[in-house]
């Protein structure tokens, strides 16, 4: 049986109050060992985006994907936009289109997740710091939908990339061993399967998933992700191999047998929709898109302590962060998604300093 030894919870509120039923189990907080670093939003690096989904900082400049119009762009150190590519094929409804950009270890390639015509896909394309060439599948097949699409993408401390997908609108896919969906998939970086997967011959990582948008790794190489609830607890969990997190039984804390429970989790969902993940000295960033707040969650060893709403300002929807350096995040708002309200420069990319 796998289990969480400790979970922290931000709020555990009745969801009669928001209109739903059975309240949540109340959580056990785990004090953090040392004070929560202070975050201040230092400074606009650009504006004018659309639909910004994830960034990659290389030095003073970034690559950034737009989910809506895709393409991928590069932002330079005044702030200036040019485009590096329009991915041919992206097909952008609702929440799907060009989503999660990774970079291996050892560079020189870059990938992406994105929703085709027929299928939610990775692919890899030869990058060299100014270009990109054509892309080639790594995993195909993820299947899409205009909601849950997940795309996050990380390389591990392992060398592998770890993908984030969705349940895609069909909840018993999260629990289906032959899907994709549902599921944190561990592949090489050419697509293939690593023998030491917890599941012979299959990249899934873990399961039980609905819909996982953030991968981090901490300073342990421990891997971390970021989960969308229906209305009663969106979720911070800590990824182990062969881990079931319980979609679509089980939403939240629920001390489920055989079920992992979330490391934090906050609800009812109106507090998070949690989304971009980031951690920074063991401190996890997390930006959430209809909390419209940063969550500042410190990890404790296998644990993790409250989260902290960190006050940076009127930004709206928060979509992806990113660590850009010791002491520095950076931090993309969602207003031009179609859900949020255009504030006057969005989307924009903000500095966050961290002391």
């Amino acid at each position: 049986m796998i289990r969480r030894m400790a979970i922290a919870t931000f709020a555990t509120l009745t969801l009669a109050a928001c209109g739903g039923g059975a309240s949540v189990p109340e959580a056990v907080y785990v004090d953090p060992v040392r004070a929560a670093p202070t975050v201040s939003a230092a400074s606009t690096w650009v504006e004018g985006l659309q639909s910004p989904w994830s960034i990659l900082p290389n030095a003073d400049t970034a690559l950034v994907s737009e989910r809506d119009s895709g393409r991928i762009v590069r932002v330079d150190a005044d702030g200036s936009v040019s485009t590096v590519t329009t991915i041919d094929g992206v097909v952008h409804e609702g929440e799907s289109g060009l989503l999660g950009l990774a970079v291996p270890p050892s560079g020189g390639e870059l990938y992406a997740y994105y929703t085709s015509d027929t299928d939610n896909r990775v692919v890899r394309m030869p990058w060299d710091g100014q270009t990109l060439g054509a892309p080639v599948d790594v995993v195909t097949g993820i299947d899409k939908n205009t909601f849950h699409d997940g795309g996050g993408l990380a390389f591990g401390p392992d060398g592998m990339l770890y993908i984030a997908t969705g349940d895609a609108g069909a909840p018993e896919l999260s629990q289906d061993m032959a899907s994709l969906n549902g599921k944190i998939l561990r592949v090489t970086p050419n697509g293939g399967i690593p023998a030491d997967n917890p599941f012979p011959d299959s990249p899934i990582y873990s399961l039980g998933h609905r819909n996982v948008q953030g991968l981090a790794f901490d300073g342990s190489g421990q891997l971390w992700a970021t989960e969308f609830g229906t209305s009663e607890a969106d979720e911070l969990n800590r990824i182990v191999a062969g881990g079931n997190y319980g979609w679509p039984m089980h939403e939240g804390t629920a001390g489920a047998e055989d079920f992992i429970d979330p490391a934090a989790q906050w609800s009812p969902t109106s507090l998070a929709s949690p989304s971009g993940l980031a951690i920074l000295d063991d401190v996890a960033y997390v930006a959430s898109l209809r909390g419209q707040v940063v969550w500042q969650v410190p990890l404790v060893g296998d644990a993790a302590a409250e989260p902290i709403a960190l006050n940076l300002g009127d930004l709206g929807r928060l979509r992806a962060i990113t660590v850009d350096g010791p002491g520095r995040l950076l931090l993309a708002t969602s207003n031009t998604d179609g859900r949020g309200d255009v504030r006057n420069g969005d989307d924009r990319i903000i500095v966050l300093e961290v002391e």
